[in-house]
């Protein structure tokens, strides 16, 4: 394929549904379209009804710690609250100058109503997270961002330091050269708005954006074959954009070799991650690590 050709080349999920249609059964069938289906309403206005609550009249972010925690129960003091709120205000206000000029546009219809903590998924765990509920022309128009502390990459110490120096920007644009549709809203920021004060990196994104994702344990031999294919051609697709794949295409060769190697590499680091597992559990078993510890 030209460079042009990699670079327009798409997986549309009903272009998908229609190819292997054939090769599924009706159960199948069904599941993936119940699936998508779900996908479709997986956005700001659902999350909304799952994460807030009326509070004198105005929409709140339910607290549920240590996974939810609003901002106001981290800052009890008023005058803190309010130079905190200031502050946020200042961190949309410089966020919008990293997107395009029509999404920066559409974004200043929208006004900050609350924000809160959230703990987020294992990849993640540890590093800063907030949620970021605004409003356009009124309560029915949301919009939830997601805040999310970047860091160094893990693979710098090998191949060199990183050419940007705001390490939210590094992941943006990773996402938007490797994505063949990246999140609208996707932008990066620094800024020492939060409890700590201190200087963080952070990229900015929507909160819920038409996310999907097949239910893998419920897939039977073939369908997981189909499904595999699917994400080996999303992924190799990624790889040609951002890299040279002629060279990858001449690395990987004709034979099954590098294939094998994967999938040699896959049960292992499986059975690496059941290995770590029980370790966790035999060290709550015998007090070594306690719930109250972790949290």
């Amino acid at each position: 394929m030209t460079d042009l050709d990699v670079w327009y080349a798409e997986a549309d999920l009903d272009e998908l549904r229609a190819e292997f249609d054939s090769q599924m059964k009706s159960r199948q069938r069904k599941r993936v379209d119940k699936g998508m289906a779900k996908a479709r309403t997986r956005d700001s206005m659902q999350e909304v009804g799952k994460l807030t609550h009326m509070v004198d009249g105005r929409p709140r972010i339910i607290s549920d710690p240590p996974l939810l925690v609003p901002v106001a129960d981290l800052l009890p003091k008023e005058q803190d609250l309010a130079a905190f709120q200031e502050r946020l205000t200042g961190l949309i206000a410089t966020y919008r100058r990293t997107l395009e000029s029509d999404r920066r546009f559409l974004l200043e219809g929208y006004a900050v109503e609350d924000m809160a903590r959230k703990v987020v998924g294992v990849g993640s765990v540890g590093t800063r997270c907030w949620i970021i509920l605004m409003f356009g022309r009124d309560e029915s128009d949301p919009l939830f961002l997601q805040v999310k502390q970047a860091e160094a990459s893990v693979l710098s110490r090998f191949v060199g330091a990183s050419k940007y120096t705001n390490m939210g920007e590094r992941v943006v644009a990773g996402q938007r050269l490797m994505q063949a549709s990246s999140d609208i809203f996707l932008g990066w920021q620094r800024t020492e708005a939060g409890p700590d004060s201190t200087a963080h990196d952070y990229y900015i994104r929507q909160l819920r954006d038409w996310k999907y994702s097949i239910d893998i344990e419920a897939l039977t031999r073939r369908s997981m074959r189909l499904y595999g294919e699917a994400c080996g051609w999303a992924l190799a697709r990624a790889h040609a954009r951002s890299g040279d794949q002629i060279a990858i295409a001449a690395y990987l060769g004709g034979s099954d070799v590098f294939d094998k190697a994967i999938a040699r590499f896959a049960v292992a680091y499986a059975d690496q991650n059941e290995r770590d597992h029980q370790s966790l559990l035999d060290a709550v078993a015998s007090g070594r690590l306690t719930a109250e510890r972790d949290v």
